[in-house]
């Protein structure tokens, strides 16, 4: 049995990556994880998903279109 098959759906579908930081960024990122209640990894994830908004390129996927005839204006 794999690792991934002990470890459940939930962790299955979360892409790992090794990531290399400096030790005084470790270190930063660290102590403001603590501060914020959060692990390491956690808070990394907080941080690109903020860039990721600030960059305009939004994570989340957009609403899907509404079914069916769009509504009339009422301005007529």
């Amino acid at each position: 049995m794999s690792e991934e098959d002990r470890a459940g759906p939930s962790r299955g579908s979360r892409k790992q990556l090794l990531l290399r930081l400096d030790p005084a960024v470790h270190t930063a990122v660290a102590k403001w994880a603590a501060d914020d209640l959060r692990s390491v990894n956690a808070q990394i994830e907080v941080l690109l998903r903020r860039a990721l908004i600030d960059a305009g390129r939004d994570p989340r996927a957009n609403p899907m279109p509404r079914r069916g005839r769009p509504r009339k204006d009422s301005a007529d």
